[in-house]
């Protein structure tokens, strides 16, 4: 699946509600965060906390070229957290971090305007 980071690209083909409601979105802080040089493009390790439920994940987005590790640390971010784990280098990534290209195709995060608690889901 190839996704469309074209701005100007039309909208997806029209799914039903219950097509969207079977991806889990969720808001977690960032508890740690190292840089990962081994990966193909410019990434981070970053270990996200998702609150009881779910407990603290591990993935590795591709930020480095926008944001520091020390930076990110305390950071709420949104991920999906029901695809199943993906290998990325030598890691094993187990949520995927969410964010959109800026002009440059560089990822921006998903910020929110208001801190909510860990492991809220979008709706």
């Amino acid at each position: 699946m190839h996704l469309e980071h074209d701005p100007k690209a039309p909208a997806a083909d029209i799914i039903g509600f219950d097509d969207f409601l079977k991806v889990d979105i969720r808001i977690g802080t960032i508890v740690s965060a190292e840089p990962y040089p081994e990966a193909r493009k410019p990434s981070v390790k970053l270990a996200i906390d998702f609150g009881e439920g779910i407990g603290v994940k591990r993935s590795s987005a591709q930020i480095a070229s926008l944001y520091t590790a020390e930076e990110l640390v305390g950071r709420q971010v949104a991920a999906v957290v029901n695809f199943p784990p993906r290998q990325i280098g030598k890691m094993m990534s187990e949520v995927l971090t969410v964010g959109f290209p800026d002009a440059e195709g560089r990822v921006v995060l998903f910020a929110l305007d208001q801190s909510v608690p860990n492991g809220a889901r979008l709706f």
